[in-house]
């Protein structure tokens, strides 16, 4: 191979070789004078030629190796990205902090979380935060949501999958959330391969009325989006509102009109709910009853001050108790330390009241004695001492003991009403 530099220095017979043309093939030995020595026009060109055929010189590979690299660091800092959502979203935390700033000492759970990350692993420590280009960190609120919402996706498909041809049923509630929008909650209830029945929740969606016309076309988009058959849907669960089960125009009717086999259930759980509020409110002395209990639990815990004096004295009761062994010690036991306040709609957590008012009836009652005699107003020193007529007679007594029994009954029915694996 003959070759030749285009800033070529003078070499003798170069002319010939790469201009004029060779033809006096006799004399071989011009040949060795054109290659020359190392650093000869004809060795540099024969390098160069090298160079140009050698894949591993050449820019595209180059620029190959660098995207290889890019590649790699992206991976390494979307899945140090991914997992600390999955942790975050696995237990209910909040992404975002108040402050993200660099200086920031809480920048919220995602980013400490990812520093934190970043901090036990060298590698990870290398790719991401200030380590990582300012336009892929991977890090900014839309990028989270992305992450957030493939999660939910890919959850979603696998209750899906894991319903396939399957029969199943759906439990619908509606709730209005902080922001005063009303939204729609669907679970599905099926039995997987295993003969195991299994509640799931598909989905929360926002519905601007509570019709049942309106929240039939809800549940009818819902069943196009997830690809789920009207005609496989054998049960229906909602509570007792009458848009839900009402029998002309509720969205039980609604639907068995497309699917006969598609049984409505009401919950059983609020029937329960339903024959207690109802039987407690035809019964004067009980519903008194719960009224007072109701102004004990508001009247002891109004404060700060009040709360910890409570505790105070339930943990000097405690010690008192244990020390002429009316108590046992034990891990778990005598850990009432505040009068649980009940909720209207859920009876269940009448009965937690009843049972810390019991325990607790001793230090309550040194409480409405302290604002009794020291209450900064004389409605707070009237109202105390009310409740101290009121609670300590024999009837408010009696109603406390029979109520916690019976509600100790209705409690362990209900929580057998509401546990997943119930069938009818």
């Amino acid at each position: 191979m003959i070759l030749r530099l285009d800033n070529y220095r003078e070499q003798a017979g170069s002319d010939s070789f790469v201009i004029e043309g060779f033809t006096n093939w006799k004399k071989k030995e011009r040949f060795e004078i054109h290659v020359g020595g190392p650093s000869s026009v004809h060795n540099q060109a024969y390098r160069a030629c090298q160079d140009l055929l050698n894949q591993k010189q050449h820019i595209q590979t180059v620029f190959s190796k660098q995207s290889d690299q890019v590649r790699r660091e992206y991976r390494v800092r979307l899945n140090a990205s991914i997992d600390c959502i999955r942790f975050i979203l696995q237990r209910g935390l909040a992404f975002r902090g108040h402050d993200e700033s660099e200086d920031s000492k809480d920048k919220g759970n995602f980013l400490e979380l990812l520093q934190f990350l970043a901090n036990h692993n060298e590698s990870i420590k290398k790719v991401v935060l200030q380590n990582a280009p300012e336009n892929l960190k991977l890090t900014v609120p839309d990028i989270q949501k992305d992450i957030v919402n493939a999660a939910a996706t890919e959850t979603t498909n696998a209750i899906i999958n894991e319903v396939g041809d399957f029969l199943f049923s759906i439990l619908i509630d509606e709730s209005r959330d902080i922001s005063i929008k009303e939204q729609m909650v669907v679970v599905l209830r099926y039995v997987d391969k295993r003969g195991y029945v299994i509640e799931r929740f598909l989905c929360i969606v926002h519905v601007t009325e509570t019709t049942a016309i309106s929240l039939k076309a809800a549940v009818d988009e819902i069943f196009s989006k997830h690809g789920l058959s009207i005609t496989r849907l054998r049960g229906q669960g909602y509570d007792g509102a009458s848009n839900m089960q009402g029998e002309f125009n509720g969205l039980k009717t609604l639907i068995m009109k497309e699917n006969e086999y598609a049984f409505y259930v009401h919950c059983f759980a609020h029937q329960l709910q339903l024959a207690l509020i109802a039987v407690a409110k035809k019964h004067n002395r009980v519903g008194l009853f719960f009224t007072l209990v109701s102004n004990v639990v508001n009247v002891v815990g109004a404060s700060c001050k009040r709360r910890d004096i409570l505790r105070e004295k339930q943990a000097d009761k405690v010690i008192e108790a244990l020390s002429s062994g009316e108590l046992s010690s034990g891990q778990g036991l005598n850990q009432e330390t505040s009068l649980k306040r009940a909720g209207d709609t859920r009876w269940g957590s009448h009965y937690d009241t009843l049972i810390s008012l019991n325990v607790m009836f001793s230090a309550v009652i040194d409480v409405l004695e302290i604002i009794d005699k020291d209450g900064s107003r004389g409605e707070q020193r009237i109202e105390a001492n009310a409740l101290l007529d009121s609670t300590q007679s024999f009837e408010f007594a009696f109603f406390l003991h029979l109520m916690k029994n019976i509600l100790g009954i209705t409690n362990e029915l209900s929580k057998a009403l509401q546990q997943k694996e119930q069938d009818l």
